[in-house]
This record gives structure tokens, sequence and C-alpha cells, in this order.
């Protein structure tokens, strides 16, 4: 075999001398990744988010964060002559004027779009899987938080062109931040550099948006990554898949080819995006304009369930000591994302104070092995769902042909009826789903061939699972109970002594009790499933 060339042998050891980098790329890229197309929710997220430095890069150049007036001189017929901000005659130059601007602009608008998309479905995986749990707390939450800021950060992009349309998601910002008792007024003055729209408010959420969230998001991912490279990902179950170990392949050359590849599949799925669907033209929508508002205004998807919980709230306000609170701004505005991200950032803890399991876990669940958690879990779903559905109320009054009262108050119900209706069809939905696996563990699946029994009944014929599977099957995890008097009678442990041990006894018994352990899968009655064994084996004789 040929030595390296000189070129690369010099710097290399030169580099190996001081740093000791040969050593430590000989350990990590051999590293072995678990793989499993679900962990590529994440990636998505994190090509995105480079996608945006790059295309924000590029946009910083031309755009200007000032609202002082101007008259547009540009290219845009329509607009000629029109008063507007600095800040929107700058986005409409990127649009028109300057060589892929507008490709740029909408590159970096679908890949927002996408970076939350990505992060909110990575974040479902990792809970219905419950890859959340020990030693994974500080990541999951690292990861509301990065969630939380993304959110933030699509709202001041989403306002910096100063269009009617952004303005008035900024005329809600606005409201929002006068509901809050105290320090709203004073909240909302230091935002906007004095009474609505002020201007300071888009040269302030620029700083914000292209300086102080990108930097606190670049250290939290790199936090993130650096943390999921020392633990890993979860492995699903499987052949030779133990608590114990890893089977996957390494880092270097499969996992980091495959990321290469779908890093130029995540770019090229965006670019396409960007230059065939149209998003966000400002130029339809014209300058800002207080007094204005475009019918059917609609935010980002992600802001939309924001947008439904305050079309549905009632107009109530408390009048509390020569002070207007207005419930019907401020709970809309802080109660629906609180539940969820306050859920989220709990929810580790409180699974693992009700089961008492402090044990570490490095096999993922199957949503359906731990059915409470995936009801809930589709309840908050269905939950923001519904308030992101009614967010576009009036549209779908329009089309519809429904009145628009009607709409709401339909919302105003569902946001409580629809949660629990799904809980209990997830709930029954994951037994089901238990059963057939306990079905194809002792009896095997269907083979397609019916047999005709001496007594002339019909049955087909069953095979065992492929190994595979059933491995895949026989990694249902137990899930942990903290139990009281043992069948109800002697001294209980200290533990389950007080009232909130009793309650936590019970909560812990209906959590984790398996209600179809494997091999019992309730289909069909013993002596049955043993005529249809019995004729399988006979099959498979004839068949060798």
């Amino acid at each position: 075999m040929d030595a390296p060339p000189k070129a690369i042998v010099g710097p290399s050891t030169f580099v190996d001398d001081r740093l000791g980098a040969g050593t430590f790329l000989k350990r990590n890229l051999r590293k072995i990744f678990p793989d499993h197309w679900s962990f590529l929710l994440g990636e998505i997220a994190l090509y995105s988010f480079v996608i945006l430095l790059l295309t924000g890069t590029f946009l910083t150049f031309w755009f200007k964060p000032s609202m002082g007036e101007v008259t547009y001189t540009g290219t845009y017929a329509p607009l000629y002559g029109v008063k507007m901000s600095e800040a929107y005659q700058s986005a409409l130059h990127i649009s028109f004027d300057v060589r892929g601007g507008l490709l740029i602009r909408q590159i970096h608008h679908w890949a927002a779009l996408l970076f939350v998309g990505g992060m909110m479905a990575h974040a479902l995986r990792i809970f219905f899987t419950g890859a959340y749990r020990k030693p994974r707390e500080i990541n999951w939450l690292i990861g509301i938080i990065l969630l939380t800021l993304a959110l933030l950060e699509g709202l001041t992009g989403y306002s910096l062109p100063d269009d009617l349309l952004s303005g008035a998601g900024l005329r809600i910002t606005e409201g929002v931040m006068l509901s809050i008792p105290v320090i709203g007024t004073y909240l909302a003055f230091f935002l906007f550099g004095g009474e609505y729209p002020g201007h300071d408010v888009i040269s302030r959420f620029y700083t914000i948006h292209i300086l102080l969230i990108p930097g606190i998001l670049l250290a939290l991912i790199t936090a993130h990554m650096i943390i999921m490279w020392v633990q890993k990902h979860t492995q699903m179950a499987g052949k030779g898949r133990t608590e114990h170990n890893v089977v996957g392949a390494p880092f270097y050359p499969a996992f980091m080819a495959k990321s290469g590849a779908f890093f130029l599949f995540t770019f090229a799925v965006i670019a396409l995006l960007g230059t065939f669907a149209q998003i966000n033209p400002i130029w339809l929508f014209g300058p800002y304009n207080p007094a204005n508002i475009s019918a059917a205004s609609q935010p980002d998807w992600y802001m939309g369930f924001l947008e439904g919980a305050l079309r549905i709230m009632p107009s109530w306000e408390i009048n509390l000591f020569d002070h207007t609170i207005p419930l019907s701004v401020l709970i809309p505005a802080l109660v629906p994302l609180g539940l969820v991200m306050t859920g989220m950032a709990l929810y580790p803890f409180i699974e693992q104070w009700v089961t008492g399991d402090r044990s570490e876990h490095h096999i993922a669940e199957r949503p359906r092995n731990n059915p409470h958690r995936t009801a809930i879990g589709i309840s908050a779903i269905t939950f923001y769902g519904i308030l992101w559905l009614l967010g576009a109320n009036d549209v779908i009054s329009a089309n519809f042909k429904i009145d628009l009262y009607t709409t709401t108050w339909i919302g105003r119900f569902a946001i409580f009826i629809g949660p629990a209706i799904a809980y209990f069809i997830a709930y029954r939905m994951c037994i089901g789903l238990q059963r057939k696996d306990a079905e194809v563990l002792s009896h095997g699946v269907e083979s397609g061939v019916i047999k005709r029994m001496p007594n002339g009944q019909y049955i087909e014929v069953h095979t065992p699972a492929a190994e595979d599977i059933a491995e895949h099957i026989r990694g249902k995890q137990e899930i942990p109970v903290l139990t009281g008097a043992p069948d109800g009678e002697g001294i209980p442990p200290k533990s389950a002594r007080t009232a909130l041990g009793r309650l936590r006894t019970r909560m812990s018994e209906a959590y984790g009790t398996d209600r179809v352990p494997l091999g019992n899968g309730h289909a069909h009655d013993e002596e049955h499933e043993e005529e249809h064994a019995a004729v399988g084996a006979g099959d498979r004789k004839q068949l060798h």
C-alpha cells in the first residue's frame, strides 16, 4: 500500500503532536450509533438551522432594519411612489432587484417553517418512545428550550419586513404585552420605543433575530449534540439489543455518508419549495398601516394555535384596584403555550415519581407499550390541533358557509371534549395493538393458506413470526409499579402511608399495570388455537 502524500502527513503529524487529534479522531470516528428512520426527524431540524444561518447571512447584506419613512422608487410598479418604511423598501429591493434575492428569501422562510416542524416532530418521537428518561432528562429540557426559542425567533423574523401582514402580528404581540398585569405597559414601551408602533421595534427585533436568539440557539444546539454524542440515541428493541450495548453502524463512514446525503436531500427539498412554491408575497400585502388589516390574515403555521386561542376565548376581564386585567388576551397568550411547554418539561420527572423508576433506559419503547403516555401525548396534539384549526375560524366560516359564532362555540366545547375523546381512543388502540402483538407471538401470523378441517370448518394456517419481528415485540419493557399493602392487607410501605403516598400508589398502578402480557392475545380460545398450530405444522411438513 502506498504511503500517504507528504502534503498530508506533515500537517497531520504537526496537529497530532500538539493536540492529540489522531487519537481523538480514531476513537470518535469509529463510534457506533444505532440506526432508525425516526432519528432523521431531528436531523431535519438541524440541517434546516444550518440553511437558515447561511441564507440569513445573505439577507443581512441588503436588509435595512429601520422604520424611517421613505418613498418607494424601485422596480415594482404597483407600489411606485408609495410611502413606506426603509425595512419594507429593503425587503422589496431584495425580492426584485438583488440577483437571487427572492429565491434566498423564500428558501429562508421555508427553512424556518421546516426548522420548527422538524423540532416538533423530533420532540414527539422522543416523547412517544420514552427517550427522555434517565439519563437523557437534561437533553430533553434543552430541546424544550430550543423549541421555545425557535418560536420566538420565528415571531421576530416574521415581523421584520414591516408589511401589512407582519404588522398585524405585531399589533397582536403588543396587545398580549399590554395584558400582562403591572409590567405589561413597561414591556410594550420598551420594545416599541414609545406608543405603538413607535420607531424602534424593527431595529430591536432585528438585533434579537440575527444576534441574540441565534447565538443562544447555536450554543444550546452544540450542547444538545455533545450530550447526544456521549449518550447516543436510544435504540429500538430487536435481536441482540439490550440496555447495555449499542447495535448499529460506525460514525465514519456509514453514519457520516448517510447524514451528508440527507443534508443534501433536505436542502434540495427546501430549494425546490423556494423555487416553485410562493410564500409570504409581501409586495401583495403592501406597507404596514395601523389603520388597515387584510382579510383572512393568518400567522405562520406554528403560531396558529395562539391565534386560535385568542379567537375562541370569551371576552372576559377583571377590574381590580383600578386596573383592568383582560383575561380574553392574557389567558390565550400564556395558558395554552404554558400548559404544553410546562407539561413537556415536567413529564419525565412526574413519570419517574409515579413509577418510582430511576434506572437508565437505552431501549426506546414502542408507543403502544405505554398506553397512558401515548394517550396523553395524543390528547396534547388534539388540544394543539383544535386551537390551530380555529386560528382560521373566519376562513372556515366563509368557505363552509357556517356562522362565525357557531364555529367559535363549537371550538369552545371541542377544546375540552376533543382531548378527552382522543385520550380514550388512543388508549384503546394501544391495548388493541398490544393484543395483536401477543397474538403474533402466541399463534403466529396469517399465512394466506386456508385449510378445511375434517368437520368441515375452514381455518387459516398460521406461521411463526419472522425472528426480527418477534424480537422487536419481545422488547416490550415492563413499566414499574409502586405497590401498597399486598392484597390490601398488612402494613403498607412507609412511602404509601400518607395521603400523597396513597395517591401516588394508585396512580402508579393505573399507569404501569400491564393489561396485555405477551403470550395472551385474547383473540381466540385455546382449543381453537391449538388446532391452528397443529394444522400449520402439518402443512409445513407437507410443503417440505
